[in-house]
């Protein structure tokens, strides 16, 4: 049996490209009607996700002002970047700091909070998940926290430090690049518990009993066990899911940033590399060189999402 397996993987291994092209064409007309049912999904993410991908790749490698035609450059834009843009080594410095921090630590966050509150009753349930869920969705209610930092006696913090006499002369918490990126960091993981958070809950929700009451039979004797054998193994999913979702915020954050501190941070402390982005690319237009930085930020977060995913196979 094992010779005529190893056999047949040999052949099929060795079929010849039209060959297998042709196996593969049989079997697209065998499931034509499968196909056709997810074809609308795959012509707009071709369209929207695939193709924009491909154009900014190719962009990249020329001069292009959104005016006349692109110019083939080549790798000028990438040598320029870590060559002589100097904001943008500041930017990477930055994105890897506010990335480090606020994508394992809001990641861990969602999901030990809504392990935590999993099993209490409906109602109390339903209204944690909207008291922790709540601050990802309110819009602008982050920019409650530039009141609560403001730099004059005003401020909340200021107000409160002065009072105690903790400070002699209020801090401008937004405009010092001592404090500015552990606020914004702060800040981040306030609003963090957010799509990540709800999907953990589905899937713990999705756990049937049983496969604790089989964990029982086979010895697992407490919560941790539980959660290691049982629990994170049967959310393998939603892990993968939230870990994209997480990595994808951390490493693209930028509106939430320049809220706080500017559009021109003090010697570019919260400055990152989305920012940097969008101001080449929707400010002075230089589409080129923001398809550069856009190339080299999506295959930084494809790495991260490689390797987080290597991780969790490790699971259970």
């Amino acid at each position: 049996m094992s010779l005529e397996l190893s056999t047949s993987k040999g052949t099929l291994g060795n079929e010849p490209p039209a060959s297998r092209i042709s196996q593969v064409w049989s079997d697209m007309k065998a499931n034509a009607i499968s196909y056709l049912f997810v074809a609308p999904f795959l012509l707009v993410f071709s369209v929207f996700v695939i193709l924009p991908i491909l154009l900014s790749i190719v962009l990249s490698f020329t001069y292009f002002n959104m005016v006349q035609p692109p110019t083939w450059v080549g790798f000028q834009n990438y040598l320029t970047l870590f060559l002589e843009d100097d904001v943008f080594l500041i930017a990477i410095k930055n994105t890897f700091l506010f990335a480090a921090i606020t994508g394992p630590l809001s990641y861990v966050m969602c999901f030990v909070f809504a392990w935590l509150i999993n099993e209490l009753h409906p109602k109390l349930r339903t209204f944690l998940t909207l008291l922790f869920y709540a601050p990802s969705i309110s819009a602008n209610a982050y920019l409650i926290w530039t009141v609560m930092f403001s730099g004059d006696a005003y401020g909340y913090v200021n107000g409160l430090l002065l009072y105690w006499g903790v400070l002699d002369k209020p801090v401008l918490w937004l405009q010092d690049p001592t404090w500015m990126m552990p606020i914004v960091i702060m800040v981040a993981l306030w609003m963090s518990l957010g799509v990540s958070f709800l999907t953990f809950i589905a899937g713990l929700q999705g756990i049937d009993v049983m496969y604790y009451e089989a964990g029982a039979i086979d010895g697992v004797g407490n919560r941790w066990q539980e959660l290691w054998y049982i629990t994170l193994p049967l959310m393998k999913s939603h892990l993968m899911f939230g870990a994209i979702i997480s990595i994808t915020s951390s490493f693209a954050a930028a509106g939430q940033l320049q809220a706080l501190t500017g559009n021109t941070p003090t010697d570019w402390a919260t400055w990152t590399i989305m920012q940097h982005l969008n101001d080449y690319g929707y400010v002075r237009y230089e589409m080129g060189y923001a398809s550069a930085m856009a190339v080299l930020l999506f295959l930084t977060m494809v790495g991260v999402q490689r390797l987080v995913q290597r991780l969790l196979r490790k699971i259970g």
